[in-house]
C-alpha cells in the first residue's frame, strides 16, 4: 500500500523549502510514497526551477507522485526578507494543516520543515515550538521529543528530553517524577517502533556528578531516582540516574539503546556532534508520525542553494521506517 507524507514547508525565508526540494529529489522513487508538499505553490514551483532539480510537482490529487496544497487563501508575496510575519504566520498554518490531514487518516506522517520561534512571536503569534504545537493540535498530553542520528560509521545516539524549550534556571523547578517516568516509557517505545532487539534506557541526572548523593542537588534522590525505580517496577529496563558527562560516551558505545536528557542542551550538545548533520526531531506520544530536521531557519545561507538536505533526507527516511512498522 502506499505511503502518503506530508512535509509543512516551515519558513519560506528560511531553507525549509530547500532542504525539502533537494531531500525529495534525492528520495523520491526509492519507495512507493507519495509526498504532499504544504506550502506556497509559487515559491515551491519557483525554488524547483532555481535548483533545476526537475521535480514532477502538480496540484493536489490522490494519486502518486509530490503534489503542493496551500491552506491560505492567498499567495505569499515574493521577496519577503528574512524572518516576514507572513512567512512566520503561514509557516503556523501549514503546520496546522498538516496536523489536521494526519488526524484525518489523510496523511500517514508529517515532516516539518524548520520555522523561527522568534519570528512567529515577532509576527503576533503565540509559539513555544513546533512539538507543543503539533501536541496540542492533537490534543495529546503525553508527549515528548527525542532526538536521534549515526555518525558517518553507523554509530547511533537517540535522546529524548524531560523538559524542551525552557530557561535553564526553570528546569529544576519543572522537572516532576511522572514527566521522567512518562519519557522513560515513551523512549522505550520508541525502542520497539524502531524494531530494536532491547530498550536499554539510560536515565541523565540533573546535576554535575549526578548530585554526588546530594551533595551538588537533591533533585536526583527526590525526583529521578524514584522515576528510574518506578520505571523498572513496570519492567523497563531502565537504569539512572547517571553522570551526564560520562553516560554519553557509553550510550555512544553501544552501552544503552536511548538516553533521557533533563534538559534540552544537555541532550542536544552530545546528540549534535555526533550526527550534526544527520539528525532527526521525533515527537513521540503523538496519534501520529511526527519527524523534523534537527536544525533551524538557517538565514544566513538562504536562498544561495548552498543547504545540506541530509537531515531532512534522515527525517523522511524516519518517516518511511515508521509507518512501515506501524502497518
Amino acid at each position: 500500500m502506499s505511503k502518503k507524507i506530508g512535509i509543512s514547508l516551515g519558513d519560506i525565508t528560511g531553507v525549509g523549502p530547500e532542504v525539502a526540494l533537494k531531500a525529495l529529489a534525492a528520495e523520491t522513487g526509492t519507495e512507493d510514497t507519495s509526498y504532499v508538499l504544504i506550502g506556497d505553490a509559487n515559491h515551491i514551483l519557483s525554488l524547483n526551477r532555481q535548483l533545476r532539480l526537475q521535480l514532477p510537482l502538480s496540484a493536489y490529487s490522490p494519486g502518486p507522485g509530490i503534489c503542493i496544497i496551500n491552506p491560505l487563501p492567498a499567495m505569499l508575496p515574493t521577496g519577503l526578507t528574512a524572518g516576514a510575519p507572513e512567512a512566520a504566520r503561514a509557516a503556523v498554518a501549514w503546520l496546522h494543516e498538516g496536523a489536521r490531514r494526519c488526524l484525518a487518516g489523510e496523511l500517514d506522517a508529517l515532516v516539518t520543515a524548520p520555522v523561527n520561534k522568534a519570528a512567529i512571536v515577532h509576527a503576533g503569534v503565540p509559539f513555544i515550538g513546533q512539538t507543543e504545537l503539533l501536541s496540542e493540535a492533537a490534543g495529546a498530553t503525553r508527549t515528548a521529543m527525542m532526538l536521534l542520528g549515526q555518525d558517518d560509521r553507523g554509530r547511533w545516539l537517540r535522546v529524548a528530553l524531560a523538559t524542551t524549550h525552557l530557561p535553564l534556571k526553570q528546569v529544576s523547578e519543572r522537572l516532576t517524577q511522572a514527566k521522567i517516568e512518562q519519557v522513560i516509557e515513551l523512549a522505550a517505545a520508541a525502542c520497539r517502533d524502531l524494531g530494536l532487539p532491547r530498550a536499554r534506557i539510560a536515565v541523565c541526572g540533573l546535576n554535575p556528578h549526578a548530585g554526588e548523593g546530594g551533595a551538588m542537588g537533591t533533585e536526583e534522590i527526590t525526583t529521578i531516582a524514584p522515576a528510574v525505580r518506578a520505571a523498572q517496577s513496570r519492567n523497563l529496563d531502565a537504569v539512572g540516574p547517571l553522570s551526564a558527562d560520562a553516560l554519553f560516551h557509553y550510550a555512544f558505545k553501544g552501552d544503552y539503546d536511548a538516553v533521557v536528557a533533563m534538559y534540552h542542551d544537555q541532550g542536544l550538545a552530545p546528540l549534535k556532534l555526533v550526527a550534526f548533520e544527520q539528525g532527526v526531531n521525533w515527537t513521540l506520544g503523538l496519534p501520529f508520525i511526527r519527524t523534523s530536521p534537527d536544525h533551524g531557519t538557517a538565514y544566513d545561507i538562504a536562498g544561495r542553494g548552498q543547504a545540506n538536505p541530509s537531515s531532512m533526507q534522515a527525517a523522511l527516511r524516519l518517516a518511511r521506517q515508521l509507518v512501515r512498522s506501524r502497518r
